[in-house]
């Protein structure tokens, strides 16, 4: 049976949530039982999006964006990190973490990637003789690398997904886009009837409480002059849809009403595959698509419908908590939320397991430095007020030197008032530096990123990582991590070991890029005489300096993770604190919905006082269901 495709674009505005939408649209097709995979195209010039800075054009271009009159002036976010360290698009993230697969750097199309190929070709000889151009020979190469995609296994199954949905970045009429549009036309006509389905996104504006459909009108037309015909026009509003408004899109979009679909604002992300459901939107998947025609065995059915059922009862329950338990988030990018999309993401997973309302706090380190105090008192005053009523303190990853003294004091603030912690990538790094300075007598303890002559850097760079600031030059992707003897004292410890795992049963997760499984498979269990070995995901170019592991210990700071050559610190914790807790891996990009980071879900339950309680729990979990939702969704 061949592939079918599912495309999702964009019009009137970029950032109108075409990736939530996307991935929800992933969540009602594996409900009834279908494996999905999912690809992202990016209509920039970057290979990928490891060298993006998240604030982008808010940092260093805002004079050209002030006198730039394009739509695609958003600013990136997050640079998400997949097994195989492919630096990708944010949304990627939310495909992994909706629909529970494993995704590759080559789900991930961007401007730079697919005319690198194609020139690559050319010098190879591939076109000997040919003129090289945009249209067939660029438009084929993309349609060739879709299809070639969409055909990897990406779950437990191991077996070729039946839906491949496509997500195409940006706006449908920007410059930019047009050679994406005309391979996806073209791909259209190449996958066959019924096996091609069109859902563009648009924003329907509310002006003095009307609901205005002319941009949507508007942008029906750019799609369909570009050679593209919708199925399903997904409108994008504050508040649901008037019967009249639905009508009127209808007739003008010359679409059935059943066409025209609902996606008003809603408490949470989780709500929106609900929200689809409760539309019709399966029926006229099954219709569009003739998905009725495929085989699908039983048992990936009753799956389906189980975790279906859990996805609306995780919904309900948040709906229905009342506790809150408030986090500060002190970074650096905090301008902008989606700088930590997947650090915001585990933090909602662990406060839904926790049974609490997540409020996070999010506080620019530097505004807890003391120069603040001169430049703006009531800037300083603020945070400090905000950082010491907070439940919780969390320091995410980030690069360069601004604002690192602040995220210092606020380990500080934790480590001695007994405040719960948690440190990752970056943030570990600022807890040992903290240490050094405070406990073990190190008063210029500093990191080489920040000072390159400084004669006590507790970090240092990595000797096998170039300090050349380029593309893949960092420590990235899917790394092993093996307690240590004498952690059993470890909360941490003790709420990954129910679920250590071996990739494919042997403790190795450097050839993740071709052996990487499915995100929660428990593909054979450790003994107990077994230290644990657990795998997660990194992107770091600094480690923790060896030579001072021994004085950090015999002042009480623990590593308790190390690599597999034990000369490399993954994980610190501090014995004598409710949760004190640093990682240098990313454990966000793991974390699902159904099946929580246990560094977060520890940070979370010790925020919120019931740690004890989720740690006796985690100990009785059953690794619950099979076709990719298993330990997660």
């Amino acid at each position: 049976m061949a592939t079918k495709y599912l495309l999702v674009s964009g019009g009137v505005i970029s950032g109108i949530g075409k990736g939530v939408i996307a991935s929800s649209l992933g969540v009602l097709l594996k409900s009834i039982g279908l494996k999905v995979t999912s690809i992202k195209i990016d209509p920039y010039m970057n290979i990928d999006a490891g060298l993006m800075n998240p604030l982008e054009y808010f940092d260093s271009n805002e004079a050209y964006q002030q006198n730039c009159n394009t739509e695609n002036d958003d600013r990136h976010g997050e640079c998400f990190v997949l097994d195989d360290g492919g630096e990708v698009d944010l949304d990627l993230g939310n495909y992994e973490r909706y629909l529970n697969i494993t995704l590759t750097r080559e789900n991930n199309i961007t401007t730079g990637k697919i005319y690198q190929h194609v020139i690559e070709r050319e010098r190879n000889g591939d076109y000997i003789g040919k003129t090289v151009q945009i249209v067939p020979h660029l438009t084929d190469a993309l349609q060739d690398w879709i299809q070639r995609v969409a055909e990897v296994p990406v779950d437990s199954t191991r077996e070729r997904p039946d839906i491949c949905i496509i997500e195409l970045g940006g706006t449908v009429g920007d410059i930019e886009s047009a050679p994406f549009v005309e391979a996806l036309r073209c791909l259209r006509r190449r996958a066959g009837q019924n096996n091609f389905l069109h859902c563009h996104v648009s924003l329907i504006p509310v002006i003095n409480e009307e609901q205005k459909t002319k941009p949507t009108q508007a942008a029906i037309r750019d799609v369909r002059s570009a050679g593209l015909s919708p199925d399903i026009i997904a409108c994008r509003c504050s508040q649901p849809l008037q019967k009249s408004t639905t009508d009127k899109l209808a007739m003008y979009c010359q679409v059935e009403p059943e066409q025209v679909i609902a996606v008003h604002d809603v408490p949470s992300t989780y709500h929106v595959p609900p929200l689809l459901e409760r539309q019709g939107l399966i029926p006229l998947l099954r219709e569009v698509l003739r998905l009725d025609a495929l085989t699908i065995p039983p048992s990936l059915i009753r799956s389906g419908a189980e975790t279906w059922q859990t996805w609306k009862n995780l919904t309900n329950m948040q709906d229905r908590t009342q506790e809150t338990v408030k986090i500060c988030l002190v970074g650096k990018y905090t301008s902008l939320h989606d700088s930590y999309l997947s650090v915001r993401k585990s933090l909602e997973h662990a406060s839904m397991r926790c049974a609490r309302k997540l409020e996070i706090i999010w506080l620019n380190s530097s505004d807890l430095e003391t120069e603040t105090l001169s430049e703006s008192p009531a800037a300083f005053h603020k945070a400090w007020h905000q950082l010491c009523t907070a439940s919780g303190i969390l320091v995410p990853g980030g690069f360069g030197k601004r604002g690192i003294e602040g995220m210092v004091a606020a380990a500080n603030w934790a480590r001695e008032k007994k405040v719960p912690y948690l440190g990752i990538c970056l943030g570990m790094q600022i807890a040992v530096i903290e240490f050094c300075r405070s406990i073990c007598g190190i008063k210029h303890a500093q990191s080489e990123e920040f000072d390159e002559l400084g004669e006590e850097k507790v970090i240092i760079n990595m000797p096998e990582v170039s300090k050349t600031p380029t593309g893949a030059g960092m420590r990235l992707g899917l790394r092993n991590t093996i307690f240590q003897k004498n952690s059993e004292f470890s909360k941490l410890r003790a709420l990954y070991e129910p679920e250590a795992i071996l990739t494919n049963g042997v403790p190795k997760a450097s050839d993740a890029a071709t052996t990487a499984t499915a995100d929660g498979e428990l593909a054979s269990k450790l003994s107990p005489s077994q230290p644990p070995v657990i795998s997660e995901r990194h992107r770091h170019r600094y480690e923790v300096n060896p030579e001072y592991v021994p004085v950090m210990a015999s002042h009480g700071l623990d590593f308790i993770g190390k690599d597999e050559s034990g000369e490399r610190m993954e994980i610190m914790e501090l014995k004598d604190h409710p949760w004190f807790v640093g990682v240098q891996y990313h454990p966000e990009y793991l974390s699902r919905v159904l099946r929580p980071s246990m560094p977060y879900l520890g940070f979370v339950a010790a925020a919120a006082g019931c740690l004890d309680e989720v740690m006796a729990k985690s100990t009785k979990m059953v690794n619950g269901l099979v076709h990719g939702f298993n330990n997660g969704v």
